[in-house]
């Protein structure tokens, strides 16, 4: 299931993290790859433990927890400390999956990556190329989305990024462990949020939205891993 999830940060926020980014310093992104990866990884990222990376990953966690259709989509139970990367000059990420299990830095634990996500900080007219471009059953999908939107897509896929002919792309990129770690199950659960809401709209106080949230409960009870 890939979703595209619009406005996670705000303007002001999406400002205040290109600034803090502007001056921060930068260091080869393959730091952070698997052995596959850094065959096809060309780019720069802010060093996991820098200052820069911490406050504006914590600014981004915040923002996720309040963010109801970022919720709905991942079912998080532990997220990835947010990443920053940087692609210009014919830069780009071949294709490649993510490692299937990441240890976060400074700590002793992992999580599983069933959940990858993606968080636009350029707009999409101050560079050329740069798209994400994620493969599933039906071919492959491009995303290119406004600064402030984020993709978040399964963790099994392979994906890519095109290369960046023009301009600078910068984005946060990320990984979610879920309460429900088979995407089906996550994509037929968040199908039954969605028909909730939209139930609940068209006829408030229903009594069928209480019989419709109680099947989505039950059926999260049975699918979740807490």
């Amino acid at each position: 299931m890939i979703v595209h999830i619009p406005n996670v940060l705000s303007q002001e926020q999406v400002a205040h993290c290109r600034e803090v980014m502007n001056r921060a310093a930068w260091v080869d992104g393959r730091v952070t790859s698997g052995y596959q990866s850094k065959v096809v990884k060309n780019n720069r990222q802010l060093a996991d433990t820098s200052p820069e990376a911490r406050e504006l990953g914590d600014m981004i966690v915040a923002a996720l927890e309040r963010n109801p259709l970022f919720i709905t989509a991942a079912l998080p139970l532990r997220v990835f400390p947010p990443l920053f990367n940087r692609y210009e000059d014919g830069e780009s990420f071949g294709s490649h999956l993510d490692n299937s299990v990441m240890q976060i830095p400074g700590t002793p634990y992992r999580i599983r990556t069933d959940v990858s996500a993606t968080l636009f900080l350029s707009k999409p007219d101050e560079y050329n190329g740069g798209e994400l471009v994620v493969d599933d059953v039906y071919g492959s999908h491009a995303a290119k989305l406004p600064a402030g939107d984020m993709v978040v897509y399964p963790g099994t896929s392979l994906h890519h990024v095109n290369p960046v002919t023009r301009g600078v792309r910068l984005a946060a990129f990320f990984w979610v462990q879920s309460m429900v770690r088979d995407d089906g199950q996550r994509t037929l659960l968040f199908d039954l949020d969605m028909a909730i809401n939209q139930v609940n709209q068209a006829l408030p106080n229903h009594a069928g939205v209480v019989s419709l949230t109680n099947c989505y409960h039950n059926l999260l009870r049975c699918f979740a891993e807490v």
